[in-house]
């Protein structure tokens, strides 16, 4: 059974998903919270797999939210999804950084809100190429210079090859094709790599690639 914790500071909206995720055999809306404070410690009380988190809330906003919970090494497991109005909200990357594993715009359609949360409680980002590729292209200009860390150190050639693609926004099959391997073998260096830097999922890998400056503003391929 896949827990959901849902942060949202308008009932209606709560009620809305609850009703829909809790109509699924193998969902179950664990809490609610109706401000940031809550959310991180129903967090910390209930363990859930999945938190769909707005990003605007009273007291305590998503985005500080989601950066405790990200850093709590207890809550390693819990993935969060980030709730917003618009498709490019200004703080998604933001969110991204700070340990979500991807977002949702709340008119979504119920058949991909309920894929979206078994797509992450499984360990997906919720991060598609073409939304990468735009994530980076509208906010890399506003984020913070790249810095190199020393953990790159750790990975092989190809793994950094691989991180700059994962990074540009290829999918594991498109990666297989510009290396000319499986696609198995892609997800495999994918995986390895994500381990090596402690990375939560893949979209703090794309996060990372950016940062570390693996991939820069326009270099889109």
């Amino acid at each position: 059974m896949i827990k959901v914790l849902l942060a949202d500071d308008q009932g209606l909206v709560r009620a809305g998903f609850r009703a829909l995720l809790d109509a699924q055999p193998d969902i179950e809306v664990v809490g609610e919270a109706d401000d940031g404070e809550q959310a991180v410690e129903q967090a910390r009380r209930l363990r859930p797999d999945v938190i769909l988190m707005d990003i605007r809330m009273p007291v305590l906003d998503g985005l500080a939210a989601t950066r405790r919970i990200a850093s709590d090494e207890r809550l390693g497991g819990v993935r969060i999804v980030i709730l917003t109005t618009f498709e490019l909200d200004e703080y998604v990357f933001e969110a991204l950084r700070g340990g979500a594993s991807g977002f949702l715009v709340k008119d979504t359609e119920p058949v991909e809100l309920i894929h979206a949360v078994r797509a992450v409680a499984a360990g997906d980002a919720l991060l598609s190429p073409s939304v990468t590729r735009r994530l980076i292209a509208e906010f890399a200009a506003k984020a913070r210079e790249p810095i190199v860390s020393p953990r790159l150190n750790s990975l092989t050639d190809r793994e950094r090859e691989v991180m700059t693609l994962v990074g540009a926004g290829l999918s594991n099959e498109e990666i297989a094709r510009r290396l000319v391997v499986s696609p198995a073998t892609a997800k495999t260096h994918v995986s390895r790599t994500m381990i090596k830097l402690g990375a939560r999922d893949r979209a703090q890998l794309v996060v990372f690639a950016y940062e570390s400056g693996l991939v820069k503003p326009g270099w889109l391929p």
